[in-house]
């Protein structure tokens, strides 16, 4: 692949009349996981001039708060594909990256606790679809659940699925980091910008930034989460992407491991899970809106039941840490994904709903076959903002295991 493959016409000067103004093959807005991995596959094979503009720091939204999850238990086929191969990307990461950052992902487990025939047939169907798309998950009976998870309470239970590939990293920053050194070391740079509106100039884009500057480029990728609307409203483009805040309860460190695999009870809307660094995580999945005194006190009540309920080796654990993150949620809970309609040359990477780190390796690879070569994946049909056209949201293909 030649590095002008994406070259502009850049008129007169080349660089432009005015040093305010700059070209670029890409611009990508957003320097969260998806961004920054968007910018090593287009980098990395040969795709001109690349710029990622980030307003704040590196990791500093939705993948600066997650807790490193890798998951391959999905509830539809486009998420079970991706998190395939993302999975095996991860896997062997610091080879692929060639990174001094070392991220490391630990196959500890997943496990997901059914209570009810309903939520246990999902899981069934949801693990027969696994398997058919080749991820090695299983059915549990309570007493097999308990086996890998000690001291599991199975009074209640009536089953669980579990995959013993799905794990986490042992620093959640590492794969975040990784991606940007890798990226900078073929070529692409990374700004610290605000980026202020976009512009359609002619056949490319302009890049309005907040300090007055512009740059010019043939190609811009939108991967910046719940801002991304207010970016492209101007434009008449109108996204279903909210912001909704999340929460997660951490311990001080703790030698002795108490609990490996990542258990999730989505009927008590509760998740445990100890963490390389000896923090013991557990979230109230239903905690939402400030964080205020009396919230704090209700989310942590709600956990120290289910803890006593499901996991009583952990009910003398302390959570003085509250951890505050936030998703970009869609109506579905998939994310939008590709073109974005009769606007040549702009792409989307948006409203993954909690899981955009899970899926970032496939979801880049997909963008940078598209910018690169024109080449469609399949996935962009299925996630493109026109699906939410119409009056009513009853053809949406939801995905089940967001919570």
């Amino acid at each position: 692949m030649t590095p002008d493959r994406l070259h502009m016409d850049r008129g007169p000067g080349g660089g432009g009349e005015m040093s305010s103004r700059r070209n670029r093959d890409v611009v990508i807005v957003g320097a969260g996981v998806t961004g920054l991995s968007t910018a090593f596959e287009l980098a990395s094979q040969g795709a001109g001039e690349v710029t990622v503009l980030e307003r704040d720091r590196i990791g500093a939204g939705a993948s600066g708060v997650q807790p490193g999850g890798v998951r391959q238990q999905w509830g539809t086929a486009v998420n079970c594909r991706l998190a395939r191969e993302a999975f095996f990307f991860y896997r062997d990461i610091h080879e692929r990256l060639e990174t001094s950052a070392r991220p490391r992902l630990s196959s500890c487990g997943y496990v997901f606790l059914a209570e009810s025939d309903e939520v246990m047939a999902q899981l069934r169907d949801n693990v027969a679809l696994q398997n058919s798309l080749g991820i090695p998950s299983d059915l549990m009976t309570p007493e097999e659940a308990a086996e890998v998870v000690p001291d599991l309470m199975t009074e209640t239970l009536v089953g669980a699925a579990y995959c013993a590939e799905d794990g986490y990293f042992d620093n959640a920053q590492a794969p975040v980091e990784a991606y940007a050194e890798a990226a900078t070391r073929h070529g692409a740079q990374i700004e610290h910008a605000e980026v202020q509106r976009l512009e359609r100039t002619g056949a490319a884009w302009t890049v309005v930034l907040a300090d007055g500057s512009s740059i010019c480029a043939e190609h811009v990728v939108i991967a910046a989460g719940y801002d991304t609307p207010p970016l492209l409203r101007p434009l008449g483009i109108r996204l279903p992407i909210e912001k909704e805040r999340r929460y997660l309860f951490m311990s001080a460190p703790i030698n002795e491991r108490l609990l490996d695999p990542l258990v999730v009870a989505t009927e008590r809307h509760f998740a445990a899970k100890h963490l390389a660094d000896g923090r013991i995580l557990a979230s109230d999945l239903l905690a939402r809106g400030e964080a205020t005194e009396a919230g704090r006190q209700q989310w942590r009540q709600r956990i120290d039941e289910q803890i006593e309920k499901l996991l009583p080796r952990l009910q003398f654990v302390s959570f003085p840490l509250l951890v505050e993150g936030h998703y970009d949620m869609t109506p579905d809970g998939q994310p939008i994904l590709g073109p974005v309609g009769e606007h040549a040359n702009l792409w989307i990477a948006a409203g993954f709903s909690g899981h955009g780190f899970m899926l970032a390796p496939a979801v880049s690879r997909r963008l940078a076959r598209a910018v690169l070569d024109g080449v469609m994946a399949e996935e962009f049909e299925e996630f493109s903002a026109t699906r939410f056209r119409g009056e009513g949201l009853d053809g949406l293909v939801h995905e089940p295991q967001v919570f």
